[in-house]
């Protein structure tokens, strides 16, 4: 029996969330000691922060329309300029961040744990069951994710409901590939097999032992994967199949703004800037997860 063998299985509750927290504190070390990762971290509290006190910070409402004062520049009384119903587009950033951190939130919650839960059974039991469950994984991931959010937003019809469920639908089969590659290789360790000989059942190992070692190599997958989903969600609100008028939504504002981006620029270029801004933030984020997770990357 290997020493991680040995120590999974005499050591104490207490013991084991003692380390897990000594692994938790040092990987937050590491990556705050990530310049980017640092820089990603801060645009997401700024982002979380300005979603929390939207009522405080717009100054104006999100749906308050002054048409005398349509399609105005930058100003000091409009730092973001006003669209074509006059409608201030700093508020409605703002009030935009809201819809942004739902659909990611709501999204992520259920991307994950479907992905972890058919990738660890899969490789865990292998077999048909591993056969079956790839062979559905590998029609959803047949289709350009884009493509297939579009189909389902358009059967289920538009909405900011319906293209939380087409994104958590269209995003879930990587998360599946990385736990099964994670769960074959884990399976055949020596610890797996001294909670077998103790009579630990299925259920146990896979929650209790492989569960646990999968968790941060797919949350680095799903950071980076936010970004992703930040994009369907904007190009669904582009479409007009996202969150609908009068919702300041940042996609929907882009589309809105494209037909006076000769002239009006900072119609669209504002909520624009605002999704580049939250992709890279998360981007930034997965990559130093990514760092920290990763040995071979810390040249070890």
């Amino acid at each position: 029996m290997s020493a991680l063998a040995a120590w999974l299985t005499t050591a104490t509750p207490a013991s084991r969330a003692q380390a897990r927290a000594g692994r938790f504190y040092r990987g937050t070390l590491a990556l705050l000691a990530n310049p980017l990762a640092a820089a990603g971290l801060v645009l997401v509290a700024v982002l979380l922060l300005v979603a929390l006190f939207a009522p405080v910070l717009a100054p104006y409402a999100p749906d308050a329309q002054d048409l005398a004062r349509r399609l105005q520049p930058p100003s000091f009384a409009h730092p973001f300029g006003t669209d074509q119903l006059g409608r201030d587009i700093l508020s409605r950033v703002i009030w935009g961040s809201r819809i942004t951190l739902v659909i990611v939130a709501l999204a992520a919650i259920t991307v994950a744990p479907i992905g972890l839960a058919i990738g660890i059974v899969a490789g865990y039991r292998g077999g048909w069951v591993d056969r079956v469950l790839m062979r559905v994984t590998d029609v959803f991931m047949a289709f350009p994710r884009l493509v297939l959010a579009l189909a389902l937003v358009a059967a289920l019809g538009p909405g900011i409901e319906n293209a939380i469920i087409a994104i958590a639908a269209t995003a879930w089969p990587p998360f599946a590939r990385l736990a099964r590659a994670e769960t074959l290789t884990l399976r055949r360790q020596d610890f797996i097999a001294a909670a077998r000989l103790q009579g630990a059942s299925h259920g146990r190992i896979l929650l209790r032992h492989i569960l646990p070692l999968t968790i941060s190599t797919v949350l680095a997958r799903l950071t980076l994967d936010l970004a992703g989903m930040i994009l369907i969600a904007a190009g669904l609100g582009f479409l007009g199949l996202g969150a609908q008028p009068p919702s300041p939504e940042w996609g929907a504002m882009v589309a809105t703004g494209r037909e006076f981006l000769t002239d009006q620029w900072w119609v669209a270029t504002m909520p624009g800037a605002a999704i580049f801004l939250v992709s890279l933030a998360f981007n930034l984020i997965g990559d130093g997860l990514r760092d920290v997770l990763d040995p071979r990357s810390q040249g070890r």
